[in-house]
């Protein structure tokens, strides 16, 4: 009982809600979240610069004039969801893969290269040169074509992860067969 009249008594001086909590332990574990949100936010933007500097090469690569359909962006939106749908069903279903590839090469590389902020720019320049429809189709078009790249990517690789499977499960028996006779 005394032990915790004492601990009531330190509790009712002033708090610093940004202080450490009292006790080594309490110093060393946020001093350590503090270290594993820079490492994520770090990672982050390493995957993000190398996702940017993909996506400003293909619109090198492929320019579309002022007032025309950005099929580059479309296509780098596609690309990008596809890639997307493939590498998360591989880190969710068949790698156990450390801690800092997912930041990196969805949130950085792939958050990167696929461009939300250029698809609405996109949008208004289309509309402020006088084309709303097309404006209007292209925003269609890059949902519906995100939508199904994410959704093949995802079917294909849990089918082709599937097939794999198979095909390791039906070599063990065939081996252990062997073995047996």
């Amino acid at each position: 009982m005394r032990a915790n009249q004492a601990r009531f008594t330190v509790a009712t001086e002033p708090i610093d809600p940004g202080a450490d909590p009292p006790g080594p332990a309490g110093a060393r574990g946020r001093g350590a979240a503090r270290r594993s949100h820079r490492l994520v936010l770090a990672t982050v933007a390493a995957g993000g610069a190398i996702g940017t500097g993909a996506r400003y090469g293909a619109i090198l690569l492929w320019p579309a004039a002022a007032g025309s359909f950005p099929w580059t962006t479309l296509a780098v939106n596609a690309a990008g969801c596809l890639l997307i749908g493939v590498l998360l069903v591989v880190l969710t279903e068949a790698w156990a893969a450390p801690t800092w590839v997912r930041p990196f090469l969805a949130t950085g590389v792939l958050g990167g290269f696929t461009t939300f902020s250029t698809y609405c720019l996109d949008i208004e320049r289309l509309v402020s040169a006088g084309r709303p429809g097309l404006a209007f189709g292209y925003l269609a078009a890059t949902v519906l074509a995100a939508l199904a790249a994410v959704v093949a990517g995802t079917w294909t690789t849990r089918r082709l992860l599937a097939r794999t499977t198979r095909t390791a499960r039906t070599a063990r028996t065939r081996s252990a067969r062997r073995r047996a006779r």
